[in-house]
C-alpha cells in the first residue's frame, strides 16, 4: 500500500540549472482541483468589481478659491474673470473654506482693534490693553457673532461708540460660510467643496448647523471635526446629512472611517502648494491624470501656481489627458462596491488549498510544511484574524512562488508560473477588495511580505534533499571566492532597492531621466512596472541553465520578484482590475521580448568567449 504522504517523484532528481525538483504528491491533483473550483466564485467577484469600476469614471476639477482669488489680485483681475477662464479650461468645481472673522475683516463687515491701540487713542475710556474690541458693520452681525461661541464679552463705549470687547483675539474662530459667495457659485452650476473649521470655542449642538447646501464635505488638518470627542463627532455625522466626505490621498484624517460607514467618501487627490511649485505643469497634469485614470480619484483639487500661464498649461494638458484616458469631467456619482460575502467565503479556499500544495511540494517535505505553516500564522497575524484579509495575503505570497516550486526544469516553465501567478490575482481581488479597500481607506496590509517571502519559500526550496545539517554544514565550508562576494553583494543591493520602492508612494527617489521617462510612457499608455521589466527576462534566463554554477539559482530568485510583483500590482485595491491587469500584461509582454533577446545574446556572448583562440602567425 501506498502511504499518501510519500511523493511520487524519485528523490535525488534536478533541474538542467542543477536544483532540487519538486515531489510530485499524490495530493497534487485533488488541491489543483479544488484551487480551480474555488476560482469560480473568485472570477464572478471579479466581473462584478469590473462592472462596479466601469461606472466610476467621473470626475471633478476642483480649483481652490482663496488661492484663485489671491492669484486674481495679484494680477489685477477679477477672481470671477479668472475663473471664468480656468473653467474654459476645464475646472467645473471650487472648494470654499469657512470664513473666519479675520475673513470678515478683510470684506469690512468687521472693525477690530487692539485694546493697546485703542488705549492709545482713548486714553482714560476703561480699554483693556491685553483684549480686542470689535465693531460690526451692522448690529445683526454682532450679535450673530457673540452668540456663536461660548467666549465671554461685553459691550464697552469708548469716545460714544460701542465696541465688543473680547479676552482673546478673535480673527481665527469659524465664522460659518459665505453664503452669497456659495450662492453665487452654486448658480454657475459648479460642484463645491466645502471645508469647515472648528474651535472648543463654537458648542457642539451648533457645529456644522449652518453648513452650506453643497455635495462634498473636505475637512482640514489630520482629523476630522470632532474626532477626539464622541458627542462632538455624533454632532458632525448628523450634520453632514445627504454631503459625502472626501478621502484625501496620503490624509487618511482620523476619525473619517466612521463618516464613511454612515455617508460613504469621494476619494480626493491633492498636491501640496509647495511641491506643485518645484513640479513642470506637464508633470503636474500628468499625476492629476493618473489619479483619475488609475487610482479612481473622483475630486481633483487644483491651486493655481504663481502664474497665470503656468496654471494654464496645467489645466490644458490635464485636460487633453483626462478626456485621452476615457475620464469625464462633471459632477461625480459616487457609488460602493459590497462584494458578496458567500463568495468571498468559496473563494478563500483557494489559497488555502494553494498553501497546502507549496508545503507538499518542498524537497525537504517538514521544511515545506514549517514554511506552509510560518506563512499562515503571518498573515492571519498580520490581518489580526480577519478571515478574508489574512487569505488575501496568503494568495499574494504563496502564488508568485508556487509555480516555481513546482516547475523549473525549462523555459516553459515560466509560464506555468505565470499563469499560476494571475490565477492569484483573482483570488487576491476576490479578497482584499472590499467597500473600505476600494476607497483607499484600509490599505492592503504585508505589502513587504508580497515582495520577500514567495523569494524567501523559492530560496528554501532549493536546498537539496537531504539532512540540513549536512547542507548547513556544506554552505559554512564552501570555499568564498571575491566574484561570490561581488555577485551576493549585488543581489542585496537590488533586493534592497525593489523593497524600497515598493507600493506608490516611497523614500526610493528616481533619476531626472527615469521621472521624465515614466510621465511620457504613463502619458501614452498605462506603466508597467520598472521591476517586472527587468525581473521577468532574469527569470527566464535563469530557468535556461545557461549561466553554470549558482547564477542559474540567482536569476530564477530575481524572476520571483517579478512574479511577485504581479501580485503587489493588484494589492492596490483602489487601482481599477483593468488598468491593473493593463500594467501587468504590458510588463508581461516587454518581460518576455527582453529575456528572449537577453538569452540569445548571454548564448552568443559566450560561444564567442569558449571559442578556441588562433595561435599567432610568426613571421
Amino acid at each position: 500500500m501506498t502511504d499518501p504522504s510519500t511523493p511520487t517523484r524519485p528523490p535525488g532528481a534536478l533541474t538542467p540549472a542543477g536544483l532540487p525538483t519538486a515531489p510530485r504528491h499524490p495530493w497534487t491533483p485533488a488541491l489543483l482541483i479544488v484551487i480551480a473550483l474555488s476560482l469560480i466564485p473568485a472570477l464572478i467577484l471579479a466581473v462584478q468589481r469590473v462592472q462596479y469600476e466601469q461606472a466610476q469614471k467621473t470626475t471633478a476639477l476642483v480649483m481652490d478659491y482663496p488661492a484663485l482669488v489671491t492669484q486674481a489680485r495679484r494680477y489685477g483681475l477679477e477672481p470671477q474673470a479668472l475663473l471664468d477662464k480656468y473653467k474654459a479650461l476645464g475646472v467645473n468645481g471650487v472648494a470654499l473654506y469657512e470664513d473666519t472673522i479675520a475673513s470678515l475683516e478683510q470684506r469690512g463687515e468687521v472693525y477690530l482693534k487692539n485694546g493697546s491701540d485703542l488705549a492709545a487713542d482713548f486714553p482714560n475710556q476703561g480699554v483693556k490693553t491685553n483684549a480686542v474690541y470689535m465693531r460690526a458693520a451692522t448690529p445683526q452681525i454682532a450679535e450673530a457673532l457673540r452668540a456663536r461661541y461660548t467666549i465671554p464679552t461685553r459691550d464697552v463705549t469708548v469716545d460714544g461708540k460701542t465696541w465688543v470687547e473680547w479676552p482673546s483675539d478673535p480673527r481665527y474662530l469659524p465664522a460659518g460660510p459665505d453664503t452669497q459667495r456659495v450662492a453665487e457659485l452654486k448658480a454657475q452650476g459648479l460642484v463645491l467643496v466645502y471645508r469647515p473649521y472648528q474651535d472648543e470655542a463654537v458648542p457642539i449642538q451648533k457645529v456644522g448647523a449652518d453648513w452650506p447646501d453643497v455635495p462634498f464635505i473636505a475637512f482640514t488638518g489630520d482629523e476630522v471635526i470632532g474626532a477626539r470627542t464622541p458627542d462632538l463627532l455624533s454632532q458632525v455625522d448628523k450634520a453632514i446629512g445627504t454631503r459625502m466626505p472626501a478621502i484625501i490621498e496620503g490624509n487618511i484624517q482620523k476619525g473619517l472611517e466612521d463618516l464613511v460607514i454612515t455617508h460613504g467618501g469621494a476619494r480626493l487627490f491633492a498636491l501640496a502648494p509647495s511641491w506643485q511649485n518645484q513640479l513642470d505643469p506637464l508633470d503636474v497634469a500628468s499625476k492629476y491624470n493618473l489619479a483619475g485614470r488609475e487610482r479612481g480619484m473622483r475630486l481633483m483639487y487644483l491651486r493655481p501656481y504663481p502664474t497665470i500661464g503656468e496654471t494654464e498649461t496645467m489645466l490644458t494638458r490635464a485636460s487633453e489627458l483626462l478626456k485621452k484616458s476615457g475620464v469625464t469631467v462633471g459632477t461625480p456619482t459616487v457609488q460602493f462596491f459590497t462584494p458578496s460575502p458567500l463568495l468571498k467565503a468559496l473563494s478563500m479556499i483557494g489559497p488555502l488549498a494553494a498553501l497546502l500544495l507549496l508545503g507538499l511540494s518542498f524537497p525537504l517535505a517538514r521544511l515545506g510544511m514549517i514554511a506552509a505553516g510560518v506563512t499562515a500564522v503571518l498573515a492571519f497575524g498580520l490581518n489580526t484574524l480577519h478571515p478574508f484579509e489574512s487569505a488575501a495575503l496568503v494568495a499574494a505570497v504563496t502564488f508568485p512562488a508556487l509555480g516555481l516550486i513546482l516547475r523549473r526544469a525549462r523555459v516553459t516553465d515560466w509560464f506555468i508560473a505565470t499563469g499560476l501567478s494571475l490565477v492569484g490575482v483573482l483570488f487576491v481581488s476576490a479578497l482584499g477588495a472590499s467597500r473600505e479597500s476600494t476607497l483607499g481607506l484600509e490599505p492592503f496590509r504585508g505589502v513587504g511580505l508580497t515582495l520577500l517571502l514567495p523569494l524567501t519559500l523559492v530560496a528554501l526550496s532549493f536546498l537539496p534533499r537531504q539532512d540540513i545539517r549536512k547542507t548547513l554544514g556544506d554552505i559554512y565550508a564552501a570555499p568564498i571566492r571575491l566574484g561570490d562576494v561581488a555577485v551576493m553583494a549585488l543581489g542585496f543591493v537590488l533586493l534592497a532597492t525593489v523593497y524600497e520602492r515598493r507600493g506608490n508612494a516611497t523614500g526610493g527617489s528616481v533619476s531626472d531621466f527615469e521621472a521624465s521617462l515614466r510621465r511620457d510612457v504613463q502619458d501614452s499608455i498605462i506603466r508597467p512596472r520598472f521591476k517586472e521589466v527587468f525581473a521577468h527576462p532574469l527569470g527566464l534566463l535563469g530557468l535556461t541553465g545557461t549561466l553554470p554554477g549558482y547564477f542559474s539559482g540567482l536569476l530564477i530568485l530575481a524572476g520571483v520578484v517579478g512574479q511577485s510583483s504581479i501580485l503587489n500590482t493588484f494589492s492596490h485595491f483602489h487601482t481599477p482590475l483593468l488598468v491593473s491587469a493593463a500594467r501587468c500584461f504590458i510588463g508581461l509582454g516587454l518581460g518576455l521580448a527582453l529575456g528572449v533577446v537577453l538569452t540569445a545574446l548571454l548564448r552568443f556572448v559566450l560561444r564567442a568567449w569558449a571559442a578556441p583562440q588562433r595561435a599567432p602567425v610568426r613571421a
